[in-house]
């Protein structure tokens, strides 16, 4: 996954052909900004301008900028999927939750 980092927020890096240019996405946030570059330095700098402009709306408009997350979210998954799930929590002594909470830390720690 192409994600750059700048000040905490994280972007979501694409290439879009038809500009001939890589498009940023800032993840997380009340709203949408998005910037453009054609090479990583450019890239970064747009990605903080952008962010500093949509910082300082959030500001104006008194939003907070990041979206927040309860902790909580529905997963569907086929009856055998999560059958298998919950064979390997019980077999290594945890909840599902636990388990699949350990499982999707270690993926995104990679």
């Amino acid at each position: 996954m192409n994600i750059m980092v700048v000040d905490g927020y994280k972007a979501k890096i694409e290439y879009d052909p038809e500009l001939d240019q890589f498009r940023g996405e800032i993840l997380g946030l009340n709203g949408s900004a998005d910037f453009y570059g054609t090479n990583p330095a450019g890239l970064r700098r747009e990605f903080k301008n952008s962010l500093k402009v949509f910082l300082e709306v959030c500001k104006e408009k008194g939003i907070k900028p990041s979206k927040e997350f309860s902790g909580k979210f529905n997963l569907r998954i086929p009856p055998h999927l999560h059958a298998e799930v919950a064979a390997r929590a019980s077999a290594e002594g945890k909840s599902i939750n636990q388990w699949v909470s350990e499982v999707l830390r270690n993926s995104v720690s990679e």
